[in-house]
């Protein structure tokens, strides 16, 4: 469980005498459930301070020590402690600035360094100065698992239970309850709706997960299976929020994919590494594949329908968007984006061309003075030794700066190059994207357009489709073959336009990659 894993790495981090301990979170419940624990078990007593209440025993009343108030005047009254305890400062980060309040935060982490006695920094950006980054530790606060989700789910639905009352009839009929009694006195959820909840839920902090769970039950009284739509709305905006991922939760994915027989086949069969039989025979469940060639051509639409057809949600990374111009931050992103995705498995997680993380800005990695190399390194260790079941789809556009470390075997189960749509495959394109547009395919001549869009990637045919839907309302006439081949004949696809690219893609693919088809 995420937060008896953080209980056993802080009490070993202060029986080994750490005197300086960063946490970067916001979730100052957590923390103190945490070094409450961790107290407990020690015996020591655990102290508090905040600029507004100054330094006070955390199991004592709000009283205010004014002569702690200040970040200078604590540090100099940790200075001449001797009691060995543990000692919780909040928001202690933007006051190391000052030179005499860092200076004086070393002599105290010497100080404790000699005893049992332990500073913990909370705070969210938390940024030290580099005298002190070299001396503290810090320790990751992981994203709630489901085991703590389903204990704040139990904990609010009996809070709620003599609260709330309904203000409205809700059509789903509960099933008997896993708790005594659920909001308002009814039945609370059975044990599968809980389950799905909590699932819902994860990838949320936990205040954000307590928050979204306490709004639905004050809403009407009650939580059903129709609130996780809400949990689920929530956390896609609590993802996006945080400017890295995008989150395509199962309900929401209706791709289709045309073609690709032979990675249909594949991921039938490697569908089975997620079964019990499989876990038996203690096979591991499948760690991804990537996806390189032509662009345009279904690799993003291919990541898509791999969710789809799996049942499970889909996670994009954008890798461009990891870089950060703040020394240290392109790496926390990583592992924040990384951390995200583990919570939430299983789930497939999409890596956008990931070719950006191999060079920042399209640099060599020498002038971004090494990130990209970190970065790469960091993702190869990842994904050798990720335990979650994250099925990683990595999509390619520029195999020339891909480094061979990541063409192996072993990193992925197997790469597979996306050429330009064959005849079939544009006639099963030509109709899905038809359909999609309320337009019966029958009534095309579908054999002279698959004909004509020889060279086209899928999406040049989609765009085709709509351009051409454009012209017909415009001019008030149903869409027709001609319109469809007129509006084909004035597009240059991308196979005339970068002819020599695609070439040296094929040749490069040639023998060393799985064709889709």
């Amino acid at each position: 469980m995420a937060l008896s894993t953080s209980v056993h790495d802080l009490r070993t981090l202060i029986r080994s005498s750490h005197p300086l301990i960063v946490i970067e979170t916001v979730e100052e419940e957590r923390v103190l459930s945490l070094l409450q624990s961790v107290a407990a078990q020690e015996r020591m007593p655990l102290f508090e301070w905040s600029i507004t209440r100054g330094l006070t025993r955390a199991d004592e009343g709000p009283a205010v020590n004014k002569l702690t108030a200040t970040p200078l005047a604590l540090l100099q009254h940790l200075q001449g402690l001797t009691v060995e305890g543990i000692f919780w400062l909040k928001d202690l980060g933007p006051h190391l600035e000052d030179a005499p309040v860092a200076r004086q935060l070393r002599e105290v982490s010497q100080h404790f360094g000699r005893s049992r006695a332990t500073c913990v920094l909370t705070g969210h950006p938390l940024t030290l100065p580099l005298h002190l980054e070299k001396i503290a530790v810090r320790l990751d606060l992981r994203l709630p698992d489901r085991a703590e989700l389903d204990a704040m789910l139990q904990s609010v639905l009996r809070s709620l239970a003599t609260r709330t009352v309904p203000r409205r009839p809700r059509s789903t009929t509960l099933a008997p309850s896993m708790v005594e009694s659920g909001p308002a006195g009814g039945a609370g959820p059975s044990a599968e709706e809980r389950e799905a909840v909590v699932r819902a839920l994860q990838g949320l902090t936990l205040h954000q997960a307590r928050q979204v769970i306490t709004q639905c039950i004050v809403e009407d009284g009650t939580l059903t299976p129709d609130d996780i739509h809400k949990i689920l709305g929530r956390k896609v905006q609590a993802i996006k929020d945080g400017g890295l991922l995008e989150y395509y939760p199962l309900e929401d994915n209706r791709f289709e994919l045309g073609g690709f027989a032979n990675l249909k086949s594949w991921l039938a069969r490697a569908k089975v590494g997620f079964s019990p039989e499989a876990k038996a025979l203690n096979l591991a469940p499948p760690r991804g594949i990537m996806l390189v060639g032509v662009p345009g051509c279904g690799k993003s639409l291919a990541a898509k329908a791999i969710a789809r057809e799996w049942r499970l949600p889909l996670l994009k990374l954008d890798a461009g968007r990891l870089f950060d111009k703040f020394i240290g931050e392109s790496e926390k992103n990583f592992r924040k984006a990384i951390e995200t995705a583990e919570s939430l498995s299983p789930i497939v997680l999409w890596i956008d061309e990931i070719e950006k993380a191999m060079a920042a800005g399209g640099g060599t990695g020498e002038a971004d003075a090494g990130l990209s190399r970190r970065l790469f390194g960091a993702l190869l260790t990842w994904l050798q030794e990720k335990k979650q079941e994250v099925f990683v789809v990595a999509t390619a556009n520029n195999l020339s700066t891909l480094p061979p470390e990541l063409l192996r075997k072993g990193r992925f189960d197997e790469i597979f190059f996306v050429d330009l749509p064959d005849e079939e495959e544009r006639r099963a394109i030509w109709t899905i994207h038809l359909r999609l547009r309320k337009q019966d395919p029958a009534r095309f001549d579908l054999v002279k357009i698959v004909s004509a869009s020889d060279g086209f990637s899928g999406s040049e045919i989609e765009q085709a489709v709509v351009a051409a839907l454009y012209r017909a309302l415009h001019d008030k006439t149903p869409l027709t073959t001609d319109l469809v081949i007129q509006e084909l004949t004035h597009t240059v696809p991308l196979s005339v336009t970068r002819h020599e690219d695609i070439d040296h893609l094929r040749t490069l693919a040639q023998g060393r990659f799985v064709n889709v088809r």
